[in-house]
């Protein structure tokens, strides 16, 4: 097992997810990775290192606050690169 930020996964997921939805942004990969780094540096990281704390905190996710809580930095993110995109 390596050291690894759980948050990672489950916001790259939820990004993908919620600009299913949106027409007026832009769904490139670049666009998407801001997205995702803007909301992770505003989300307490989650790091872990075995297979239990993997276990622990993948429990966690499961929990209904835990998504609302990434979803909503996502959609601050999204205003973010919105207003700011770095191509034109």
């Amino acid at each position: 097992m390596e050291l690894r930020n759980l948050l990672k996964d489950e916001v790259l997921y939820l990004v993908d997810k919620v600009l299913k939805d949106m027409d007026d942004i832009c769904k490139c990969e670049k666009c998407k990775l801001d997205i995702a780094a803007i909301a992770l540096n505003n989300l307490k990281p989650k790091y872990v290192v075995t297979e239990k704390g993997y276990v622990f905190s993948k429990a966690d996710s499961l929990k209904p606050q835990f998504s609302t809580d990434i979803i909503t930095e996502i959609t601050k993110a999204i205003e973010v690169v919105r207003d700011n995109p770095r191509h034109k």
